[in-house]
């Protein structure tokens, strides 16, 4: 009984690393929408969101099943809830990948991106894709080591979040409002990409060490 238990569990680990390359695969969708100006791709991430939704339903789901069936111990109990956690996490990037292809959309045949600023959001996109993949190898190698190294690659991209708002409040800043609004919401956007992702990884640590790392959310 107990192995058939951890078989499901390991299941449902499997489909969260799968729901994580999907994400991934939005993040960069939505990237490539934004900096080529390109509403088909833009259409193409936001249809897709549904596919991940479906993928969070289907994650719960099973975790929820598991639940009733079973009588899981204390660190099996810790670790499906842990699932259920990280299933919220990741659908919630998928969103923001969302909001990325919306700003690219909204601005066709235009670039929603100033030229001065690409080089930054082109490196908090990259960030952001990166820390996604990472997060899926954390996840299915249950790997606690380079979930705890996310947290420097989440430093950067807050100092990148930061530099946006410089470069938007100095006086050089000749974009107008909207491209200002464009920009500090997707900085927004991929910080918080960044935040789940680092968050999904210390939910991995805590499962496989019971420790509580300081980043992971109520």
């Amino acid at each position: 009984m107990r192995q058939a238990f951890h078989d499901q569990l390991d299941a449902i680990f499997a489909d969260l690393a799968d729901l994580c390359g999907d994400v991934e695969r939005a993040v960069r969708l939505a990237t490539e929408a934004l900096l080529q100006g390109d509403s088909s791709v833009a259409e193409q991430v936001i249809s897709g969101d549904a596919e991940i939704d479906a993928e969070r339903e289907q994650i719960e789901d099973s975790a929820l099943l598991l639940l009733s069936l079973q009588a899981p111990v204390a660190s099996d109990l810790r670790t499906v809830v842990a699932a259920l956690r990280m299933v919220s996490d990741l659908e919630r990037m998928g969103d923001l990948s969302v909001h990325v292809a919306k700003i690219a959309r909204l601005r066709v045949p235009n670039v929603a991106v100033p030229e001065p600023m690409r080089p930054t959001i082109e490196r908090m996109a990259e960030l952001a894709e990166t820390m996604v993949a990472r997060t899926s190898h954390v996840i299915a190698e249950r790997d606690v080591d380079e979930a705890r190294s996310l947290a420097e690659a989440d430093e950067e991209m807050d100092r990148l979040r930061r530099t946006t708002f410089a470069d938007m409040l100095s006086a050089d800043w000749e974009h107008g409002v909207e491209a200002a609004v464009d920009v500090a919401l997707l900085g927004r956007y991929y910080e918080r990409i960044a935040d789940h992702a680092v968050s999904v990884a210390n939910r991995v640590v805590f499962v496989v060490t019971g420790e509580t790392p300081y980043a992971v959310d109520a």
